[in-house]
């Protein structure tokens, strides 16, 4: 126990961090506690929580399904009225979330139940935003360990700055107006980065399998979390694999044992998540739509400036900070080095398939690459904090931070 709580684990960089990461936790509880005030009604989140509840209860055999395999309405309360069925198809199954997404929703329903009526507007709203309150901290604090990692502390406290005033990111993550994303950000970001640790502990000395297994089974839970919050999610799974083998030449046999364990990993936990009913794991998996993407989109104007904007309205530092990164990163050499060229990788990665999808899920491949556009604009002010030129790196750094935090905190004041 003195050895888990050693300096080198939590010294002054943890400190900072945790603090950076309560500044974003009051900034999103500021805001679920506007989000819930008597009135206010978001029907997209009721039918999340009806659905989950009703997953919960049922333990996956859904009971309440009408004759043509839909949710049945609620039986009384102003809700029925208007009731939501956004991504269902005709056959009753989601197209783009397995029952994970729902179960995560309405897990703190299921363990304190609220009545999903009108009166109990406020309490709900609490409820539901709370399992994305401990998923934003999450990735947050994932960002910060891998940045640090990566880049040493100045980079984990830029991209963690970054993330912790993130309008985007602090919406989705109290459900403001905003699709509950960040539990497939998270894992994804957790895939990707947990597949590069383990490609780099494959030459350790130790048998690979008893010395990985703690990173494996992370793995298949990250790949679990996101492909079972988005199923178009599953691009991640041979991106993981291609790292792995990349970085791992000599041990690429290792490298795909590993990851076809941490595959079935995330399988078995896919099947718990419809409660291990065959049927209906095989019936959603037949009705998923894993890259729905259309080619027309690429040659639509209107497509790029909606990524445009998305990125904008997610963080506008980044949008400011991005062009000065990639302009650094191709014009110097120093700064195309693995670190910094995965995460871009990936982010590219996610917003070509978001570019695809115009509509939903394309909006979740948007924000699925902030956080890989925050650690590649972390390494990249590393870098240039390293140079000869460092307090002018430093000025301008320190500078888009502090205003880029005061602009969002001025907006949530607004907000009140």
């Amino acid at each position: 126990m003195v050895r888990f709580f050693s300096r080198e684990r939590f010294g002054r960089p943890q400190v900072l961090a945790a603090c950076l990461l309560f500044v974003f936790l009051v900034q999103c509880l500021w805001l679920v506690g506007k989000g819930s005030r008597p009135g206010t009604v978001d029907l997209a989140e009721i039918y999340r929580l009806e659905r989950g509840t009703t997953l919960w209860n049922s333990r996956g055999s859904e009971p309440n399904l009408d004759a043509r395999g839909m949710p049945s309405k609620p039986d009384k309360g102003d809700f029925a009225d208007a009731y939501p069925r956004p991504v269902l198809e005709d056959s009753g199954y989601d197209a783009y979330h397995s029952p994970l997404w729902y179960l995560i929703a309405a897990a703190p329903l299921w363990l304190r139940p609220v009545s999903l009526q009108p009166e109990h507007i406020q309490a709900m709203h609490w409820s539901a935003a709370l399992p994305y309150l401990i998923l934003g901290l999450l990735l947050g604090a994932s960002l910060w360990y891998v940045a640090r990692r990566l880049f040493g502390n100045a980079g984990g406290y830029v991209a963690l700055a970054l993330y912790c005033f993130s309008p985007g990111i602090v919406r989705s993550c109290a459900l403001w107006s905003a699709e509950p994303e960040v539990g497939a950000a998270w894992g994804a970001f957790g895939a990707i980065f947990t597949a590069i640790a383990v490609a780099h502990t494959l030459y350790a000395p130790r048998e690979v399998v008893l010395w990985n297994w703690r990173r494996i089974v992370l793995l298949g839970l990250s790949l679990a979390l996101a492909v079972g919050s988005q199923f178009s999610l599953i691009a991640v799974v041979p991106v993981a694999l291609a790292f792995m083998l990349y970085l791992a030449p000599t041990r690429r046999l290792a490298a795909l044992v590993i990851w076809g364990v941490a595959c079935g990993i995330a399988l078995l936990l896919g099947y718990a998540s419809y409660f291990f009913h065959a049927r209906a794991f095989w019936q959603g998996i037949r009705h998923a739509s894993f890259l729905g993407i259309s080619w027309k989109a690429y040659a639509m104007p209107q497509a790029y400036h909606q990524v445009l904007a998305q990125l904008g309205q997610s963080s506008p530092a980044l949008v400011l900070a991005l062009p000065v990164a990639l302009i650094t990163y191709f014009s110097w050499c120093r700064a195309r080095y693995f670190g910094n060229t995965a995460p871009l990788l990936v982010a590219v990665l996610f917003l070509v398939l978001g570019l695809g999808m115009p509509h939903y899920p394309g909006f979740g491949f948007q924000f699925m690459a902030v956080p890989f556009l925050f650690v590649f604009v972390a390494g990249i002010a590393a870098d240039l904090v390293e140079t000869r030129r460092r307090e002018i790196a430093l000025a301008a750094i320190w500078g888009l931070l502090v205003a880029n935090a005061g602009w969002n905190l001025w907006e949530l004041i607004r907000i009140g």
